[in-house]
């Protein structure tokens, strides 16, 4: 590493706060030069095979020529203008084809800017829906725990109250009601008797319940837990019975990741409302959606405050809309059900050997997702160096050893992947004594 690159790494050590690490004993940073396909080149030379896609979102691979040219194109018109008053060929484009792809009753779109904002936004909606129609003491949220959903304030109400890594927040966020997790395996039998304290909930508070959020089919950072579609079916059914609003948080499981456009697919259900993100511009840039049905829109627009309390600056930014159009154009190809079927498959075979292996607790796969849980934590710093020295970007947290690679991973790189997985499990340094 030359000096320019020395000296950046120093600043950044000293000055950057990167994403849950300390200031005081910083985890390593590893400087990025450039990116390509499915590969991510280090300043110091390496090229790793990416398994992260970077926090899920970089579905179609790294300076993607098509996604290039519509930031290139976008750029010679407008980078940004206010969505206040003002419209745009790209964002009116964008919510065409959202509605288009969702569930048949989201008609209404609300952009912003990411994930998290939109799960905000969604939970607004609820709020402010119940009180347009004078039903203010539906002001609650019921959601199951082991859950995440972001980390501003409503969104880390309803992430688990335990191990959500917001404990430290609990006095100020919003009381919430927690029903336990799903615990029938996607891959199991049905057992229909888990239901027993969640439809009590539903009866016992759901005068005082707005909205039930749930991760379809994935609890992500939660767990990376694959649970039953039927679980996901009767949440649909109790949130009708009781008039409760149904919300999904697909902002890591949508746009094809689970095997399925839409991991609320699985159970051939429609949610009330929508959150998107991550995944939604390929990785790009950030931005998010939050669809509703007809309904809600209008009873909000017809009540009290006459519109939707909610305007990002940089809602709906043109750059970004741009791109997520092009995105979901090459979705619309319909190779993705191609390309995620082949991970599967190559994961089923070859990670999921991997539940021999006296370290492991649980290996499973599901659509372009692999996940190796451990009996014990992992060492993040030097787990973190093995990979990079075994020519892969993975980063653990906890028990969980886990890749989602982008769509285009061919087999020799999902071979790199699962070789560096195998190869840690055998050292002790890369894990908690």
């Amino acid at each position: 590493m030359n000096k320019k690159h020395t000296d950046l790494i120093d600043f950044d050590k000293k000055h950057v706060w990167h994403p849950y690490t300390s200031m005081s004993n910083p985890l390593p940073s590893y400087l990025v030069e450039s990116a390509k396909g499915v590969y991510i080149k280090l300043a110091t030379g390496e090229e790793l095979v990416d398994g992260m896609s970077s926090w899920w979102s970089v579905l179609h691979g790294y300076n993607h020529p098509k996604l290039n040219q519509a930031l290139i194109e976008q750029t010679q018109k407008m980078a940004h203008v206010m969505f206040g008053g003002l419209t745009h060929e790209p964002a009116i484009n964008l919510c065409k084809k959202l509605i288009d792809i969702t569930p048949e009753p989201l008609q209404k779109v609300f952009l912003s800017d990411s994930g998290s904002v939109s799960v905000e936004v969604a939970i607004k909606m609820s709020l402010q829906y119940w009180h347009s129609q004078g039903k203010s003491e539906k002001h609650k949220l019921l959601t199951v725990k082991n859950g995440y959903h972001g980390d501003t304030f409503a969104a880390m109400s309803v992430c688990d109250p335990v191990n959500g890594m917001h404990q430290i927040f609990e006095s100020v966020l919003m009381k919430n009601i927690f029903a336990p997790a799903p615990q029938s395996d996607f891959y199991q039998p049905w057992d229909n008797t888990e239901l027993a304290t969640l439809t009590a909930l539903f009866a016992q508070h759901h005068n005082d319940i707005a909205a039930f959020i749930i991760e379809p089919i994935v609890q992500g950072a939660g767990g990376m837990r694959f649970y039953h579609p039927q679980y996901l079916k009767a949440c649909r059914a109790l949130c009708t019975q009781y008039q409760v609003l149904f919300i999904v948080d697909e902002i890591a499981t949508g746009l094809g990741r689970t095997g399925k456009m839409f991991a609320c697919h699985w159970a051939d259900i429609s949610p009330d409302i929508m959150c998107l993100g991550k995944t939604l511009t390929g990785g790009y840039m950030t931005l998010a959606a939050t669809l509703c049905t007809q309904e809600i829109a209008k009873t909000i627009s017809d009540g009290e405050a006459g519109c939707f309390m909610h305007g990002p600056t940089f809602m709906a930014n043109p750059l970004a809309c741009a791109v997520a159009n092009a995105s979901l154009d090459l979705l619309a190809t319909g190779e993705w059900q191609q390309q995620v079927s082949f991970i599967e498959d190559y994961l089923t075979r070859h990670l999921l050997a991997l539940n021999q292996h006296s370290r492991v607790k649980n290996a499973r796969v599901l659509g372009g997702i692999g996940v190796v849980e451990t009996k014990v934590a992992v060492n993040m710093a030097k787990i973190q160096k093995r990979f990079v020295e075994l020519g892969v970007w993975i980063r653990p947290f906890g028990k969980l050893i886990y890749i989602m690679p982008p769509f285009i991973s061919d087999e020799r790189a999902l071979a790199t992947l699962v070789k560096a997985i195998s190869t840690v499990l055998d050292e002790q340094q890369c894990f908690e004594d």
